[in-house]
Formats: structure tokens, sequence, C-alpha cells
């Protein structure tokens, strides 16, 4: 990533055959008065989102059925760790301050699995 002032997320999406498929997409944040009159700070573009749900991952959730998200969503994990198997057999790990772009509405879908030896905690906010 070139830009410092830029953040990356993970995208899972649905390719055109109905795959899931990940993807690295990178955020541009420029410097704005967000807050005043807090000093300016760098932040992406304002996103529209409808609501937020807080959820928990038991140890050793996870399904073997893949299955699309249920809407566009920006999962931000907050304590403990999954794997993520997209359709087209990806397989990516998120832990506690990584963030993946659910996109994969249609199509084959994914499968979420807990690794971790604690729940997963996570804010999954539903996108517009």
């Amino acid at each position: 990533m070139s830009d410092p002032h830029a953040t990356r997320a993970t995208r899972l999406y649905a390719d055109d055959f109905g795959e899931s498929r990940f993807e690295i997409v990178t955020m541009p944040m420029s410097r704005k008065d967000f807050a005043p009159p807090a000093a300016p700070l760098y932040a992406a573009q304002i996103q529209p989102a409808e609501h937020y749900v807080i959820i928990e991952l038991p140890v050793g959730w996870g399904g073997t059925e893949p299955h699309p998200t249920p809407g566009r969503h920006m999962l931000f994990c907050l304590a403990g760790s999954i794997r993520v198997t997209a359709s087209s057999g990806e397989t990516r790990s998120f832990a506690a301050g990584d963030c993946l772009l659910m996109e994969d509405t249609t199509g084959r879908g994914h499968i979420t699995e807990v690794t971790s030896d604690e729940p997963v905690r996570a804010v999954m906010i539903r996108l517009a």
C-alpha cells in the first residue's frame, strides 16, 4: 500500500459464475475536520449504513454448508479468530482488528469456522 493514509480491507464477493472470491480493497483517507473543534484527522469517505449488530460465535462454531451473506456487511472482528473459505476454495483468516467487506449475497457463498480457543466477537454493520 503506497498511501500511508489509506486503509485496506478484505472483500468477499460473488463473481459472474456465482463463486465467492476474495480480493484486497484499498479505501483512501484524507485529512478532514471530522469533529471540530478537535484537530483534523484522516478519515475515509462516509458510507451509508442501515444498522449494526454485535455477534458472538462460540468455540467450535462453524458449518460444512456454504452460504451467501444475508446482506452487504462490513465485519470488524473484536476478539477471537475465524477462517472463511470461499466457494472458490480460497481461505482467509481474520482475528481481532481485522475487517471483512462481505458482499457475496448471491452464488454459492462461503463457510465460516471459529479457529480460536475463545468465542469470536464481531460487529457487523449492514451497508445500504
